[in-house]
C-alpha cells in the first residue's frame, strides 16, 4: 500500500486546481493528507484516491487502519511476515555462526556437514547456510564459481604419500619451515611439523616419527629440489635422503620441474593451511608455532570436512601401513644377471670401458647393470630397486 503511494504520485507533476508544480513531500505527510481530505463529510474517495494515484482498494485500508489505530498506521510497516515457520531456528543459526568464526576458512558445504557431524538436527542446506553466513556480514568477496576439478588419487592408502616445505614465514625467533606430508588417497595429514632449517637431517628425524606411527608407505612423491634431490641431474641423480629412503623399500618418485601440480594435493593442503592457520597471525618462536599446528591439525584431520572426500574427513579413509618401519637399513642385494659396481670419488662409475656419472652420495655403495631383455648392449642402471638410468653402449656418450 505504502509503496503504491511512492511510486505512483511522481507521475503526477501538477494540481488540477491551481495548476502549481507538485512539491516533493515525505511519505506520513501524503499519506496524512489523504487521510484528512477521506475523512471529511462528503469526500469523493475514489475521486481522491485517482488524485493520490493509489488503487481504491489502498485508499480503503489505510482509512480503515487509521480509524483502528491513528497515526500509528501512518508508519511504514514491515513486509516481513509475522510467522516463518521455514526460517532457521536461533540456536541453530548460533551454531552455523560460531562454527564461521571458529573456522572463517569454511563455507556453507563444510559447515553443514559439520554439524550434522555434530548431532544437529534438521540442519539447514548449505545454501541457507550462505544466506545466515551473508546476512551476518561473514562473507568475504565471492568468486566467481569454477568447473568442477578432474581429481584422481590412489586407490589404497599408503600406496603414495607426497611431502614437500611449505613456504617459510618469519617468527619473532627466526624463520619456521612447515615440513608436512599428506596421503594421496585420503588426504590424511602425516606431518605437520614446524622446523628451523630445510635439510636432510630434518626432514628424516620426521619421517622416522611418521614411519614408526603409521608405518611405511609404497612410494613417496616430492619435488626437485633439495632435500629431495638434485634438479640439475634431470631424475639421474639421488640424495642421501632418497638413498635412505630406497634401503627402506619405499619407492621414490619426483614431481616434473616447474610442475607443482603434480604434488598437487600437497600444494592444495598448502593453501588450506595458509588461509586457516597463518593468515593474518604471527607467532612467538617455533614452539608456539607448532601448537597452532597440532591444534590444526586434528581439526583437519578429524573435524574439516574435505569435498573431494563427499565431506568426509580424512581420518575416516586412513589407515596405518601394514608395512612396518625397521631402524636397521636393508641389505642390498641384486639378482644373478646383474652386473655390479662399486660407486667411486664423485659418483663415478665404470663400465664396459664408459665412465659415467651417477650421484655423490652414492659413494661405495653398489649399483647394477641390468641387460635389457631383446636389446643387446643396453642396461638399466639400478640402485637398489629404484632405476637410475639405461645405458646404450651402441650410443657414444649417450644415456637412454
Amino acid at each position: 500500500m505504502c509503496q503504491d503511494i511512492v511510486n505512483t504520485s511522481s507521475q503526477y507533476n501538477w494540481l488540477e486546481d491551481d495548476q502549481m508544480p507538485w512539491q516533493t513531500r515525505d511519505l506520513m505527510t501524503l499519506r496524512r493528507e489523504f487521510i484528512e481530505l477521506a475523512l471529511r463529510e462528503g469526500a469523493n474517495r475514489r475521486a481522491l484516491c485517482r488524485h493520490y494515484g493509489i488503487s481504491p482498494k489502498t485508499g480503503y485500508t489505510l482509512i480503515a487502519r487509521y480509524q483502528a489505530e491513528g497515526d500509528a498506521a501512518l508508519q511504514n510497516r514491515s513486509r516481513r511476515p509475522l510467522h516463518s515457520p521455514d526460517r532457521t531456528p536461533p540456536a541453530l543459526e548460533a551454531a552455523v555462526v560460531a562454527l564461521r568464526r571458529l573456522h572463517p576458512a569454511w563455507g556453507g558445504r563444510k559447515i553443514c556437514r559439520r554439524l550434522q557431524d555434530l548431532g544437529h538436527e534438521e540442519v539447514p542446506a548449505p545454501s541457507t547456510i550462505t544466506h545466515i553466513l551473508r546476512r551476518h556480514g561473514l562473507l568475504g568477496q565471492e568468486e566467481a564459481p569454477t568447473s568442477a576439478p578432474q581429481r584422481f588419487e590412489h586407490a589404497e592408502p599408503n600406496a603414495l604419500w607426497q611431502i614437500d616445505f611449505k613456504g617459510y614465514f618469519e617468527t619473532a625467533a627466526g624463520r619456521c619451515h612447515p615440513l608436512t606430508l599428506l596421503d594421496d588417497h585420503s588426504r590424511f595429514n602425516l606431518i605437520l611439523k614446524a622446523c628451523d632449517r630445510m635439510d636432510s637431517v630434518t626432514v628424516q628425524a620426521g619421517l622416522v616419527e611418521v614411519f614408526e606411527r603409521y608405518g611405511l608407505p609404497v612410494r613417496i612423491n616430492a619435488d626437485n629440489g633439495a632435500p629431495w634431490g638434485t634438479p640439475s641431474a634431470h631424475g639421474r641423480s639421488l640424495s642421501e635422503l632418497a638413498i635412505w629412503l630406497i634401503r627402506h623399500g619405499i619407492r621414490v618418485s619426483h614431481s616434473r620441474p616447474y610442475h607443482p601440480q603434480t604434488n598437487g594435493k600437497e600444494e592444495r593442503f598448502h593453501r588450506s593451511f595458509k588461509a586457516e592457520v597463518l593468515a593474518g597471525r604471527s607467532f612467538e618462536n617455533l614452539e608456539r608455532a607448532q601448537a597452532a599446528f597440532d591444534h590444526w591439525r586434528t581439526v583437519y584431520n578429524c573435524e574439516r570436512p574435505h569435498e573431494a572426500l563427499g565431506l568426509d574427513t580424512p581420518i575416516r579413509h586412513y589407515q596405518p601401513s601394514k608395512r612396518p618401519y625397521h631402524p636397521a637399513l636393508r641389505p642390498i642385494e641384486y639378482g644373478p644377471n646383474d652386473q655390479v659396481v662399486m660407486v667411486g670419488w664423485d659418483g663415478k662409475v665404470v663400465f664396459q670401458g664408459r665412465r659415467l656419472r651417477v650421484s655423490n652420495a652414492l659413494l661405495r655403495l653398489p649399483i647394477a647393470f641390468r641387460p635389457v631383455e631383446m636389446q643387446d648392449g643396453v642396461y638399466d642402471i639400478f640402485f637398489c630397486h629404484h632405476r637410475l638410468m639405461r645405458l646404450n653402449l651402441h650410443e657414444r656418450d649417450r644415456l637412454a
